[in-house]
């Protein structure tokens, strides 16, 4: 069985969702999020009878720290817990001191506030995955794909017992029942056509749901997914049609590109109180960088030939 657990990021529900699978073999946790949210967690696996002790299995889909810093924690509070990663992401998981110089430089010092204390995870309870994999947790079958496109360090896990596919970032942010579903774009991974792979591999699996970690379930995944793959399309036309453009700087480029993401929230959704839950989870100014860079490296790529 799969739940969704709100880990209230923030003091704010519906940013971050752990997924919470039980099986007859205990109990599995896919991105289990920040150290930051590690009392949250605790709290709500106690409110279904359950402890942090009994995870047999810690699933991440990749290694950024709302999804994963708080896995050196987890494994500390319960050292027989077993974390599965994608192999270029296991000697961060392991040696995590890159990954914090690199966010410090982003989060300054809030970088506790938010995450908590990131902690190293022994070596010998990482499992490096390559995708394909068949792995057992919690007493149940869970399928490995390699799905790259957000992060190159990225995995999606089929759970094949409930159909359930839990696809981190690739699946993309969606806040509730309409279906509008945004790809966050952060700088320095961003792959179009590897994002695009990605999502066929997924499709390939033909789940019953799929959980995002932004945020939670959602019946239908193979509509969640073409709108999602529309939305990264367009929004990659949107920015080369804008660094195409002379006449702008990257100041003007940026701004126009965010006023047109927010414009087709406007389009998409029901109302103005729905465009606003939008506008608070998404990271607009992360779609505009991480997409230009994409475009630019292609560009470098292509002149170099």
């Amino acid at each position: 069985m799969v739940h969704t657990i709100d880990l209230e990021f923030a003091g704010r529900p519906g940013a971050i969702a752990a997924g919470l699978i039980e099986g007859p073999g205990g109990l599995a946790l896919v991105d289990p999020g920040p150290a930051s949210c590690l009392g949250t967690l605790r709290t709500k696996l106690a409110a279904r009878g359950r402890a942090l002790e009994e995870v047999e299995a810690i699933l991440v889909t990749h290694i950024h720290l709302d999804h994963a810093g708080g896995v050196g924690a987890i494994v500390r509070a319960n050292p027989r817990a077993r974390v599965y990663v994608h192999r270029r992401g296991a000697p961060h998981v392991v040696d995590p001191s890159k990954l914090l110089a690199s966010a410090t430089r982003l989060y300054g010092d809030a970088m506790d506030r938010l995450w908590g204390e990131v902690l190293p995870v022994p070596a010998d309870r990482v499992q490096p995955l390559e995708g394909g994999e068949v792995l057992h947790a919690a007493g149940l079958e869970v399928r490995v794909a390699d799905t790259p496109g957000h992060a190159w360090h990225h995995v999606s896990y089929l759970e094949t017992a409930d159909g359930t596919a839990f696809t981190g970032d690739v699946g993309g942010i969606r806040v509730g029942a309409p279906l509008l579903v945004v790809p966050p774009t952060p700088p320095p991974d961003i792959d179009v056509e590897a994002w695009t792979e990605s999502l066929a591999r997924i499709r390939a699996w033909n789940p019953a749901s799929v959980f995002v970690t932004h945020f939670g379930r959602f019946e239908r995944p193979l509509d969640h997914l073409a709108d999602l793959e529309a939305r990264l399309i367009d929004m990659a036309g949107w920015v080369r049609t804008l660094l195409d453009d002379a006449s702008l700087d990257d100041g003007q480029r940026q701004e126009r590109f965010e006023a047109r993401l927010v414009e087709s929230f406007q389009h998409a959704l029901p109302d103005a109180e729905w465009v606003r839950r939008y506008a608070a989870v998404v990271p607009v100014e992360h779609g505009w960088l991480g997409l230009a860079r994409y475009w630019r490296k292609r560009q470098g790529v292509e002149n170099a030939s």
